[in-house]
């Protein structure tokens, strides 16, 4: 390539828009607004963006919500992934390493996740924008939980397992309300309850006090069967 082409190619590649560039104007207006902007029209006029640079990356204002969520989650499981303790950790203590990285990542930019979550009574019922972060999420508690089984630190259950996922869901669902609302300082209250919570979803999913209650409730019914 001459130096002319490669000249253009580099003026070319400066004149693109980046998704994060477009993330950060669109963060920008709502924390500004408390709203969507209008139209894609108007956003990417004020932002100083074309608006066919804007739909190279997202279809839609919704589209763009999904990819700020899906960053948080992205953004957490690699620094999980990048921590090499991380994969020594047992179970329990890779769900308490997922749920404080991923509270430290939105406390980065609280004001616009409070933003979100005022305007989302129920989060069990998955809000439009949290769609492609709860696939992240469910694909990083699936893969957990197998490698839990494996290790002997997730019990198996054959007609409960398949929720396990689900019931984290609503965990971080019950983590998300509670950090809401905490206004404790560092978000202390927030951290005694991550690991109170994790420690009472454990005797559900992992081998202790709930195999103990099924046992003994499977000894007492074969009981009466005699």
């Amino acid at each position: 390539m001459d130096t002319a082409k490669k000249t253009s190619s580099r003026k070319s590649a400066a004149k693109q828009p980046q998704p994060d560039k477009i993330m950060a104007a669109y963060k920008a207006h709502l924390l500004t607004h408390g709203h969507q902007p209008p139209s894609v029209y108007k956003f990417c006029l004020d932002a100083g963006i074309a608006e066919d640079e804007f739909y190279q990356y997202f279809g839609s204002f919704e589209a763009l919500e999904r990819a700020v969520w899906k960053w948080f989650i992205d953004q957490t499981v690699n620094r999980l992934q990048a921590d090499d303790s991380f994969n020594n950790f047992n179970t329990r203590e890779r769900v308490l390493a997922f749920y404080f990285t991923l509270l430290e990542t939105l406390r980065s930019e609280r004001s616009l996740v409070l933003l979100y979550l005022n305007g989302s009574k129920r989060l069990e019922i998955t809000p439009a924008y949290l769609r492609s972060f709860r696939a992240s999420f469910d694909a990083f508690f699936t893969t957990l939980l197998a490698e839990g089984k494996q290790r002997g630190d997730v019990a198996t259950r054959p007609y409960l397992e398949k929720q396990y996922p689900n019931l984290f869901w609503l965990h971080l669902g019950f983590i998300l309300t509670f950090w809401k609302q905490d206004d404790s300082a560092g978000f202390e209250r927030t951290d005694a309850a991550v690991e109170k919570s994790v420690n009472l979803a454990f005797d559900l999913v992992g081998t202790g006090a709930l195999d103990s209650a099924l046992d003994f409730g499977k000894f007492l019914y074969q009981q009466h069967k005699f």
